[in-house]
């Protein structure tokens, strides 16, 4: 029952985002199509694809620092390559595919099972956290709409709370009970299980460099935002704030939101809402379109780049 639910609230989410993104294009068509891309406007989409790939680079660099807080110290360049190729299967139905590759290749390395599902699972979590970051520092600029400062506090004590999670003295608790948890469940088991089984999954220090290795992997990706935005039309400097704290929102929003790999239509829906109160309609769909082709290019390149350079070194 509960999987039909789960299945079920995936399609109406899907299926609602791309009716709003439908209705938002069909009312803003014209304007759309009369945005104009010059040859300047094509070579900072051109920077802005670079910016991009090096975020998803950064943030396989970050992957191994998580794995390093773990006590599980990997070759940096050739896990930055796991992650490179690993990360366009986030298109994929489920959104855990680019997780499992990871895990394998974690394994193969030597990493217990245990450690290598804890990395993928803290990743995602410091992201989001440095998402949470940048909306409370910069997200007055779109709650001021409403002036609602009960939004405000509530944002700087969810800040707080998501800060908090990652320290050992809260974390620790939680990776025992569960450890403790999948022994106390487990009859049998081979060799290896045991031997994973007694691999203390902890945390020594707050993962203060992580984090801050997404908010820069974080401010990367809205930069990439804010230059295919800027391709289109001028921006202020005013205008980067929201530019920044909208990104964030949006991209948060798209990771967390289940039915969307790769947040492929949550993210945009968002940044819709969010901006047409600042920037024209047609420039914000514009943008949000032009950008996911970036992603997604910049996420092929890398993976194909993460490819040839592996075959390259076998056969030398």
């Amino acid at each position: 029952m509960m999987s039909m639910f789960k299945r079920i609230l995936r399609w109406l989410i899907l299926g609602g985002t791309l009716f709003f993104l439908a209705k938002a294009l069909k009312d803003n068509w014209y304007s759309v199509v009369a945005i104009q891309i010059d040859e300047a406007g094509w070579a900072i989409l051109s920077i802005a694809t670079g910016v991009t790939l090096l975020a998803h680079t950064w943030a396989g660099l970050v992957w191994t620092w998580v794995l390093r807080e773990l006590k599980a110290p990997v070759p940096t360049f050739d896990f930055i390559q796991v992650y490179l190729k690993t990360n366009i299967a986030k298109y994929l139905p489920g959104n855990v595919w680019h997780h499992w590759g990871r895990i394998v290749a974690a394994k193969k390395a030597q990493v217990p099972t245990g450690v290598a599902t804890l990395s993928v699972l803290l990743e995602p979590l410091l992201m989001a956290a440095a998402a949470t970051v940048v909306i409370v520092l910069f997200g007055n600029q779109f709650t001021a709409l409403t002036d609602n400062t009960i939004v405000q506090i509530m944002q700087v004590l969810l800040l707080i709370v998501v800060l908090c999670i990652f320290h050992p003295r809260f974390l620790n608790p939680i990776l025992s009970f569960l450890q403790k948890l999948k022994l106390k469940n487990k009859k049998t088991g081979s060799t290896e299980e045991s031997s994973e089984s007694t691999t203390s999954l902890r945390l020594e220090r707050y993962p203060l460099k992580p984090l801050l290795g997404e908010l820069t992997f974080l401010v990367l990706r809205a930069s990439g935002f804010i230059l295919t935005v800027f391709a289109l039309a001028p921006v202020q400097l005013h205008q980067l704030p929201i530019l920044l704290s909208a990104f964030s929102l949006a991209w948060l929003l798209g990771l967390i939101t289940p039915g969307a790999p790769g947040g492929l239509g949550v993210f945009e829906a968002t940044a819709i809402v969010i901006l047409q109160y600042h920037f024209p309609s047609a420039l914000v769909i514009s943008a949000a379109a032009l950008y996911r082709l970036i992603s997604i290019f910049a996420e092929s390149a890398g993976a194909a780049l993460a490819f040839a350079d592996e075959r390259l070194t076998i056969n030398f």
